[in-house]
């Protein structure tokens, strides 16, 4: 079986000494874990309905529902109520029991944070999946046999609406015997836009860059150039504490700017905070430093979108509407 790759070469792997000097530096750390990022009140029964354009929903860490193409679309759904010894901090955005049909599960990587089988196995419908080279075998072991693998840069078409897989920069691993044996990456979602090329004042639904989880690198600027007008970036900023264990994997929220400013999207989401803790910084030093580089990179408000967990966003045209903001 082949050992997945990043794109400037194998990932690095820490060593013994790496996670002896993190684990004596967290000791010395106090932290404030006392925000809960907020949730929202809306009713679960609105997304049984087709949006008019497109419609985001943040569930929680890296999982969100996009309901846009006459899809309902999940990316690395996760339900669960821990992660290793620690409890969830901020329960779901929506209960997995009020979620419509899902067509289509995006999967980024295999770690257990973005890949739970008990939550997939509950959804309902008869969602395909796609998912990264190496990890087809996998599903169908669980019992799940509607997969679809998918190479870097390789796309595959769903009722008109084009899903890419695209590098990141991470690595996988779920047992001892499986390191990168399965390939990791991100997701650009393109709806068809046939219907609106002779009306271009026609409302129509965001091309959307899920980014997974990804440290900073080149590919960010090649996704861009792939992929101009991207409309939305849904951008990883947590678990980058301390950051020179951390920062091969994972983005820093000044980092995520700048991948996102690398992308060239219209506006920036936040994702990958909150839910569990991977790593000592805590959802608010997340969001305050991300708030400090927007401003420090001079863009404007209406660009970064911070939803509350379960709130339903509306694309109205090119814009999302009826959402938080910073």
């Amino acid at each position: 079986m082949p050992r997945y790759e990043n794109m400037d070469g194998p990932p690095k792997q820490p060593t013994y000494r790496d996670m002896r000097n993190w684990w004596k530096e967290r000791r010395g750390k106090m932290k404030d874990m006392s925000f809960r990022v907020p949730s929202a009140q809306d009713d679960p029964a609105r997304l049984q309905v087709a949006p008019k354009t497109a419609r985001l929903v943040w569930v929680g860490h890296s999982t969100f529902l996009l309901q846009l193409g006459g899809l309902t679309i999940l990316t690395d759904p996760v339900w669960a109520e821990r992660m290793g010894f620690e409890r969830r901090l901020t329960p779901p955005g929506i209960a997995i029991g009020d979620l419509p049909d899902i067509d289509v599960v995006l999967l980024s990587h295999g770690h257990y944070d973005h890949l739970h089988f008990a939550s997939l196995k509950r959804l309902k419908g008869n969602p395909l999946h796609l998912v990264p080279e190496g990890t087809a075998g996998l599903f169908k072991r669980k019992g799940l046999h509607r997969v679809q693998e998918l190479a870097w840069w390789d796309n595959h078409a769903v009722a008109g609406v084009t899903f890419t897989f695209v590098p990141a920069q991470h690595w996988t691993r779920r047992t001892l015997w499986d390191m990168n044996r399965s390939h990791w990456g991100g997701w650009v979602i393109e709806p068809d836009l046939t219907d609106t090329v002779d009306e271009p004042t026609a409302e129509r639904a965001p091309t959307i860059y899920f980014a997974g989880d990804s440290g900073y690198f080149a590919g960010f600027s090649e996704i861009g150039r792939r992929f101009p007008g991207i409309g939305a970036a849904l951008m990883p900023i947590g678990a980058y504490e301390p950051e020179w264990f951390m920062s091969p994997q994972h983005v820093s929220p000044e980092e995520a700017v700048q991948a996102f400013l690398d992308v060239g999207a219209q506006t920036f989401v936040p994702m990958h905070y909150g839910a569990f803790r991977l790593a000592d910084d805590t959802p608010r030093e997340a969001l305050d430093r991300l708030f400090a580089a927007w401003e420090k990179a001079g863009l404007e408000k209406d660009r970064l979108l911070v939803p509350k967990l379960g709130e339903l966003v509306e694309w109205d045209g090119l814009q999302p509407s009826a959402c938080s903001r910073c």
